[in-house]
Order: structure tokens, then sequence, then C-alpha cells
């Protein structure tokens, strides 16, 4: 594959000066006519485009924007880059995303990569490695270095930017009273997420829920996935012995392998036990008996947190100070046949 052609090799073939075949790229009358056909012709036969970030470093300004996000496979997140994208196309931003996969490692090195002038400004959803290390030193003052930044869902207090969030704990809380309303009392809480803030904070919503309807918090209900464990065969001890008739899930992908242990054992969904799952994924809609769920309104985060980083830019530019800012964006329960 032949290499990029930039303006120095048209310039070259010409015999001209970079700024003139600048000029007749950009049909400036500046240049003759002629000339300015013969080196547009020339730029398209060759598949010259021009390089946006070497633009964007004598602008000072790229127009484009970074987002670091833990997966995609989580449809939640796809909804995210979804709501990004939307708003960053408005204001005429290019998105670049970068995925962690839940690593300390990776986040670091896509926001070192972001820090270095790649971006004008970024949007983060902290990885479970890095909340579980507590380490955030790598997010320290971005604005010194020119670059916006806003975290959104997974945040910590440890760094003060903009931040756009989901009322974890009423969510979880408002789950587990639909439950105990509807007449369930033995609720297991299923977590892949637990290092993360947003699974801390829906345990915490999910025992006071329990706690002022006085049910007694079973810390033996409460599974806390890892890694290395097996969540069938801890989800089939517990629905064996302690006469289980609910399972809330912070998560997708626990929520439709819960379903699937439980129809596997026999065990009919909602008559024997009720479930209810964290995010309003595609796949919740697409098994049997479809899901209830919890809708955390992905888009609307995506759209809310890159609204954020324009003001923020905007407010950087004109050297004006904007104090940081926080938005709960509040959840709403889907209701399903996996609940009665």
């Amino acid at each position: 594959m032949s290499k990029r052609i930039t303006l120095k090799h048209i310039a070259n073939e010409f015999k001209v000066s970079i700024a003139t075949v600048s000029k007749a790229l950009k049909d400036s009358h500046d240049i003759g006519r002629e000339t300015r056909i013969k080196i547009k012709a020339y730029a398209e036969e060759n598949g010259y485009k021009p390089n946006v970030f070497a633009l964007g470093l004598k602008r000072n300004k790229t127009k484009t924007i970074g987002l670091i996000l833990p997966n995609l496979l989580n449809l939640y997140f796809a909804k995210v880059f979804s709501g990004v994208e939307k708003i960053a196309n408005e204001h005429g931003y290019h998105v670049i995303i970068s995925i962690s996969h839940d690593s300390h490692e990776k986040e670091v090195a896509a926001t070192n990569y972001f820090l270095s002038g790649t971006v004008d400004g970024f949007i983060v959803s902290i990885a479970e490695e890095t909340q579980k290390l507590q380490k955030f030193n790598h997010f320290e003052g971005s604005e010194k270095y020119g670059i916006g930044m806003v975290m959104m869902d997974r945040v910590t207090e440890e760094i003060n930017c903009d931040k756009v969030i989901v009322d974890d704990v009423a969510a979880a809380y408002h789950a587990t009273s639909y439950f105990i309303k509807n007449k369930r009392k033995r609720i297991a809480l299923v977590s892949i997420i637990s290092h993360t803030s947003v699974g801390k904070l829906r345990i915490k919503g999910y025992k006071q829920a329990l706690q002022e309807h006085q049910i007694i918090v079973d810390e033996n209900l409460i599974l806390r996935i890892g890694k290395n464990d097996d969540l069938e065969t801890l989800l089939k001890i517990v629905v064996a012995s302690k006469e289980v008739d609910a399972i809330l899930c912070l998560e997708e992908s626990a929520t439709i392998e819960a379903l699937e242990i439980l129809k596997n054992q026999g065990i009919n969904i909602p008559e024997t036990i009720s479930l209810i799952g964290f995010t309003n994924g595609e796949l919740a809609q697409h098994v049997t008996p479809k899901v209830t769920t919890v809708s955390q309104h992905g888009v609307f985060m995506g759209e809310q947190s890159m609204r954020f980083l324009v003001e923020r830019l905007e407010a950087m530019e004109a050297e004006t100070t904007l104090a940081p800012r926080i938005k709960t964006v509040k959840t709403s329960i889907i209701e399903r046949a996996s609940t009665l």
C-alpha cells in the first residue's frame, strides 16, 4: 500500500509552495483557476485527505472527543455511546471510543492518550478494577492540559469534575420494594459488579428497602460474584436452601444467566420466583419470559454527559469559571412477564 499523500507531496509535484496547495484545495481565488483545478484533481486521484489531528494541533482544537467505556457488550453502554454521538454530531464533534474491558491499565493508557492532546475533552465511565484498586490519579488535572472531562455512571468522589449519575440507591430500593408489595419476602440479590460504585449503591438501596419493611437482611442471600466464581452453582445452592421467592440482578448479563439457570431447574417464573434485572436492554425483551427491568435511560445519560462536556469546553475556551456539576438521572421499572 502506498504512503498517505500530504500537502508537501502535492506541492513538490506542481513545484509550488505548501500554502499555494492549501489555498487551491480550499478553492481560494488567490490561486489561478487552472492551477486550482489541476491540484484538486491530483489530490482527488491520489486519495488526499486533510489530517484532522494536525489541523487540530495548529488550531489548538481537534473537534474530537474521547469516550472510555467498560464494555460495549452491555447494551446499556451501547445506548450511552449512541446518546454521546448524537449530541457530539449536533455540535460538529467526532467521537473516538476506547473500551477499558474493566482494566485499570487499559483505562490509564486511554486517559493518557486523550490527555496528550488528541481530543478536546473526554467522557469516562470508570473501570471496575480502577474502583477496586481506588487509584484515580490518572484523572487528576485534566483542565491543566486543556482537556475537558466528564464522568458518567461509574464515578468517584475523589475527582472534582462534571458528573452524570443514576440514583442507584433509589433504583434498587424501588425494585426491592416492588417485590415486597407483591408479597415477596425472601429476596436474593445477584451482583457481578460489587467493586463498582454503582454496585455498592444498589446493594445499599436493596438493604434499605428490606429494613424499612421490617425484613431481616440475610447476607447469605447476597451473591457477590467474582471472576472466579460460578454463578450457577452459587445460585442453585441459595435457591435450594433459602426458599427464595424473588431475585434482583444488578447487571444485564447476570440477569439473563440467572433466568436460564432457574428455567433449567424447572422453576416457574414468576409464580415461584419473581425476577427483576438492571438495564433495559434488548436481551431482556427477547427471552421467555420477558424480564421486568430497571431502566437507566442510557441514551439520555450519554446525551447529558455530552452536553456537559460541550458546556465545559465552551467555558474553557471563553476562559470563564464553571463550577463542576452533578446531574442525577432517575430510573424507572419496566414491567414484563418475569414479575406478577
